[in-house]
C-alpha cells in the first residue's frame, strides 16, 4: 500500500541528495540519471524526437549540469535534425559535476554556445534547465535575459523545465519574479513546495515526478517532512474490486444529517453522492416537510425524519458505521444546540460540513474521542477561526495544520490545492480539481463522498478521505473535459466517478 508522496523543501532535498551521496551513489551519476528521466518524458511526449528542432538552455548551476547531460543524450541517442546547446554562463562558473558533463558534452561532438543563433528561434522543443529550485529571490541578469527570450523567442516550441520552470521558487508556492512559461515540469525524486501548493503548482504544465535513485528510506523516515503530495498510488487501494461474495452490509451504512424547507436538494445530493461512492446503505434524516422530495431523487435512498430532540438524534446516529451533517440544515437555535450535543456526545465518525460548521463556530470542540472530519470552504473556516478569508487563503497549510492539532479533527480546507490536515500535525495537499467546480452543491457531492468511502473503510479513515477529495476533484476536471467548464453543475461530478475511478487504478498498475 502506497503511502503520499511526500513534499520536500529544498534544504529536505539537498539533505537527502547528500545521504545518497554517502550512501555510495556519486553525485554526477544522479545528474545522469537525472537527464535520462526527462529525456524519457521527451521521447515519450515528443516523438519522432529526431524530427524535432531542440534548444537547451543551462545555467551554471546542478541545474545546468542536468542540461548539458540532456543534450549529450538527446544527441547521442536520437541524432536530431537540429540540436543547440546555450550556456549563459561562463564555463569557470560551473558547479564541478557541470563542468564534467560539459566534457562529456564536447566529447560527444557538441559545443555549447553563448548566446541563441536566428536558427534556433524555430525549435520546436526548449528544455529549460537555467535555474533549480533553490532561487531565492527574483531571477537577475543572465539568467533573466535568459528566461525572457525563452518566454518571447521561440513562437513554435514546446519548453519542458528540468526540475522547476527557472525564475520560480522551490520553497515558495509564490512566484518572486518572472518565470518561464513551461508547458511541462520533470522534477526528481519528490515534489517540493512550489509543485504542490497553487499559484506556483498551476505554473508547471503537465508535471512529472521521477526517481533518480535516492532510497524513500532516506527521507521516508524522517518525522519532520510531515507534508505529502496525494497521488493515484496512495488511495488506489480504496478501489480495489471487491471480492464475489460481497454484501451491502460489508461497506457501511452512512446516516446523513441535512436538509430544510428550500434545500432538499442540498440532503439528496450528499446521499446520492454516499452510495455513488460505495456505501452498501444510506439513511437520509431530515424535516419531515421535505422528506418526499428528498426520497423522490433516488429510490435507493432510505429517509426518515430527523427526531424532536438531540438525544433522539444521537440514539439513531448510534445505529450506523457513522455520520455526516450539515448540508442545508440551517443554523437555528435548536439546529445549533442539537448539532453541538452531537458533536460533543456521538461515539462514532462524524463528518462536519456546511450549516454545521457554522453552527459550531465559538463551541469548546469538546468531542467523545471519536474520529471528526470537519470540511470548510474558506469562507467557513473564517467564521471557524476569526480570521479574515484573505488570512486563511495566505497560509493555508499553517492554519489547517493548528486548527486540526488543536482540537483533534481532521480538517479538510478546500479550494484550489485542497489542504487536508490530520491531528498528529501531518498535512497532506489535493492537486485535482477544475474551476467548472465553482457551483452550488459540489460541497455536498463531497461531504457524500467523503461519508460514502469513509464507512467503507473505517480503519482508514485518513486514505478514505484523501481519495473522496482527490475523485471529487478528478470528477470535476473529466466533467470539464466532456461539457467545458461553465454549464458543469454539481451533479454533473457523479457521472464521472467511474471514469476517476479507472483513471486512479490505471495509474496506479
Amino acid at each position: 500500500m502506497s503511502n503520499p508522496k511526500k513534499i520536500l523543501t529544498v534544504a529536505q532535498m539537498n539533505a537527502v541528495d547528500r545521504a545518497t551521496i554517502a550512501a555510495g551513489i556519486p553525485g554526477i551519476i544522479l545528474m545522469e540519471n537525472a537527464a535520462h528521466r526527462v529525456v524519457e518524458y521527451v521521447a515519450e511526449h515528443f516523438a519522432p524526437v529526431e524530427r524535432q528542432r531542440i534548444v537547451v538552455v543551462c545555467g551554471k548551476g546542478n541545474n545546468g549540469g542536468d542540461g548539458l547531460a540532456i543534450a549529450r543524450i538527446l544527441n547521442t541517442r536520437f541524432e536530431p535534425d537540429f540540436l543547440e546547446v546555450v550556456l549563459i554562463a561562463e564555463p569557470s562558473d560551473l558547479t564541478a559535476d557541470a563542468v564534467a558533463n560539459l566534457a562529456m558534452l564536447r566529447a560527444s561532438g557538441l559545443r555549447e554556445r553563448r548566446e541563441f543563433t536566428p536558427e534556433s528561434r524555430e525549435a520546436t522543443l526548449l528544455i529549460d534547465a537555467v535555474l533549480g529550485t533553490g532561487l531565492a529571490g527574483p531571477a537577475r541578469g543572465a539568467a533573466l535575459d535568459a528566461i525572457r527570450t525563452i518566454n518571447s523567442g521561440f513562437p513554435l516550441a514546446k519548453v519542458v523545465a528540468v526540475d522547476i520552470p527557472s525564475g520560480l521558487a522551490g520553497d515558495s508556492p509564490a512566484p518572486p519574479g518572472e518565470y518561464v512559461r513551461a508547458d511541462a515540469t520533470v522534477t526528481f525524486t519528490a515534489p517540493k513546495i512550489c509543485h504542490a501548493l497553487p499559484p506556483a503548482r498551476g505554473l508547471m504544465g503537465d508535471l512529472r515526478i521521477a526517481a533518480i535513485g535516492s532510497p524513500p528510506s532516506i527521507y521516508d523516515d524522517d518525522a519532520s517532512m510531515r507534508l505529502a503530495l496525494i497521488t493515484p498510488r496512495s488511495i488506489a487501494s480504496v478501489f480495489a474490486p471487491r471480492s464475489r461474495d460481497s454484501n451491502k452490509g460489508r461497506y457501511g451504512h452512512v446516516f446523513i444529517i441535512a436538509g430544510s424547507r428550500g434545500k432538499s436538494g442540498a440532503a439528496a445530493m450528499s446521499g446520492i453522492a454516499a452510495l455513488r461512492a460505495g456505501a452498501g446503505l444510506v439513511t437520509v434524516a431530515c424535516p419531515e416537510s421535505v422528506l418526499a422530495s428528498v426520497a423522490a431523487f433516488s429510490p435507493e435512498l432510505m429517509t426518515e425524519p430527523v427526531a424532536e430532540t438531540a438525544s433522539g438524534v444521537i440514539a439513531r446516529a448510534e445505529k450506523f458505521t457513522l455520520c455526516a451533517i450539515g448540508p442545508g440544515i440551517g443554523t437555528e437555535d435548536a439546529t445549533r444546540a442539537m448539532v453541538r450535543t452531537l458533536y460533543r456526545t456521538l461515539d462514532k465518525p462524524l463528518i462536519v460540513d456546511a450549516d454545521a460548521l457554522n453552527c459550531m463556530a465559538g463551541s469548546d470542540w469538546k468531542s467523545s474521542g471519536a474520529p471528526r472530519i470537519l470540511t470548510p470552504h474558506p469562507g467557513e473556516m473564517s467564521r471557524l477561526t476569526g480570521l479574515s478569508i484573505p488570512e486563511v487563503q495566505a497560509d493555508r497549510i499553517g492554519i489547517a495544520r493548528a486548527f486540526a492539532t488543536g482540537r483533534g479533527v481532521t480538517l479538510v480546507l478546500k479550494g484550489e490545492g485542497t489542504v487536508i490536515a490530520f491531528p498528529d500535525g501531518r498535512v497532506w495537499i489535493n492537486t485535482t480539481g477544475s474551476p467548472a467546480m465553482a457551483t452550488g452543491g459540489t460541497g455536498d457531492i463531497l461531504t457524500g463522498m467523503t461519508a460514502g468511502l469513509a464507512a467503507q473503510f473505517p480503519k482508514d479513515l485518513d486514505r478514505a478521505t484523501a481519495a473522496a477529495v482527490y475523485l471529487h476533484g478528478l470528477a470535476g476536471e473529466i466533467a470539464a473535459r466532456h461539457l467545458c467548464e461553465q454549464p458543469v453543475i454539481a451533479t454533473d461530478l457523479l457521472r464521472y466517478l467511474s471514469e476517476g475511478i479507472r483513471a486512479i487504478t490505471n495509474v496506479s498498475h
